[in-house]
C-alpha cells in the first residue's frame, strides 16, 4: 500500500473510532484496477429516504441515473456541486432529467467561491461515500483513484452536517425542481 494511502485510511480509522462504537471497517477501492462505476450506482440503489450528494464534477450517466431512479423511488435527493465545473460545462440529456425529478434538488456554488472539491455522498444517515474519484466515467474507471465506504452512522452525521452548511449556501440550479 501506498504510504500516502495508508496515512489517508489510518486518519478514518481514528476518526471512525473515535464514536465508541464498533462500526464496520471502511471499505476501500481503487481504480483503475477496478471499475467504482458500479459501485457507486449500487450504493446509490441502496437508499431508501435521503441522499446528500457532494459533487466536484457529475457526468458518469450511470450514477445520474441511479440518481434519477432513486428520486423516482421516493427518495429525497439533494446535491451539490462545484459552480465553475458545472458552469463549464454543457449538461446532459440525463442530468437535465435528472434535475427535473421530483424530489431532486441541485444547488451550485456560487461563481468566485473556492472550489467545492468534494467526491462524497451519505446515504439514509447510515452510510458515507467518500474518496478522491470523481463523477466521471474516467474518474470511475480510468484514473488512479479511490473510493472508500464507511457504515456508519457517526460518520454520515458528520459529513451531513458539513453538506448542510454547504448546500444553504449554494445557488438553486432549478427553482421549480424538487418536485
Amino acid at each position: 500500500m501506498k504510504p500516502f494511502r495508508a496515512l489517508i485510511l489510518s486518519a478514518i480509522f481514528v476518526i471512525v473510532g473515535v464514536s465508541g462504537h464498533a462500526d464496520p471497517v471502511p471499505v476501500v477501492h481503487y481504480s483503475p484496477a477496478e471499475n467504482l462505476e458500479p459501485i457507486d450506482v449500487a450504493l446509490i440503489n441502496s437508499a431508501t429516504r435521503e441522499i446528500d450528494f457532494a459533487a466536484y464534477v457529475l457526468t458518469d450517466w450511470p450514477v445520474i441515473q441511479a440518481l434519477t431512479r432513486a428520486a423516482d423511488r421516493g427518495v429525497a435527493v439533494r446535491i451539490y456541486l462545484d459552480g465553475g465545473q458545472f458552469r463549464e460545462r454543457e449538461p446532459s440529456k440525463a442530468f437535465d432529467d435528472l434535475a427535473q425529478t421530483p424530489g431532486v434538488i441541485i444547488h451550485v456554488k456560487p461563481a468566485g467561491s473556492p472550489l467545492m472539491h468534494l467526491k462524497s455522498y451519505e446515504i439514509d444517515g447510515r452510510m458515507l461515500r467518500t474518496g478522491a474519484a470523481n463523477f466521471s466515467a474516467s474518474g470511475l474507471k480510468r484514473q488512479d483513484n479511490d473510493l472508500i465506504v464507511i457504515e456508519s452512522t457517526t460518520a454520515a452525521a458528520a459529513f451531513k452536517r458539513d453538506f448542510e452548511q454547504q448546500f444553504a449556501t449554494g445557488e438553486d440550479l432549478m427553482p421549480h425542481s424538487g418536485g
